[in-house]
């Protein structure tokens, strides 16, 4: 019982460490994934598209190890929670889903519209690619809201259930 009241403590003493590495860790994951897909598989742009291909490469490797520099942060994070018994699922599958949507919509809408540093692929009717883009960058920025927002109100309150729904 005494445990279980310690790691109940140490997840609400972390919830912003909590929050933190999983948006960090969104943030790189949805960032790696856009690099990967779209980037390199389809190769449909390039981080920077307003240059020669050279500057495009470039710019990828840029925007690939900033990817990674904030997966791995995040990751780290992780494991310090985990180490002091202080993972809150809850809040940082919040964290993941809020930091991933946050990105991508601003990559949809400052980055691809905007500063028009590129498109998510270069045809007539992009409109559908943007929308698709957007739309599923604001259903992840609802969604990991919703679970932050659940384990604020948990936190407020008092009460822990579990390790996994807290």
């Amino acid at each position: 019982m005494e445990k279980e009241t310690n790691n109940r403590s140490n997840k609400h003493f972390y919830s912003k460490r909590n929050l933190w590495s999983g948006i960090l860790f969104g943030l790189g994951l949805i960032a790696f994934f856009d690099e990967m897909v779209f980037h390199q598989l389809l190769r449909w742009h390039h981080f920077y598209d307003r240059s020669t291909t050279d500057i495009g490469l470039i710019s990828d490797g840029l925007f690939h190890a900033f990817s990674w520099f904030a997966t791995i942060g995040g990751l780290f994070m992780f494991a310090d929670l985990r180490r002091r018994s202080a993972v809150w699922m809850t809040r940082w599958w919040g964290g993941v889903l809020f930091g991933a949507g946050v990105f991508q919509l601003y990559d949809g809408i400052v980055q691809h519209k905007i500063m028009r540093l590129h498109q998510i692929r270069y045809v007539e009717n992009v409109i559908i690619y943007d929308l698709v883009w957007n739309i599923g960058a604001v259903i992840m920025v609802i969604i990991g809201f919703i679970l932050i927002r659940r384990t604020r109100s948990n936190k407020s309150q008092g009460g822990v259930t579990s390790s996994e729904h807290a």
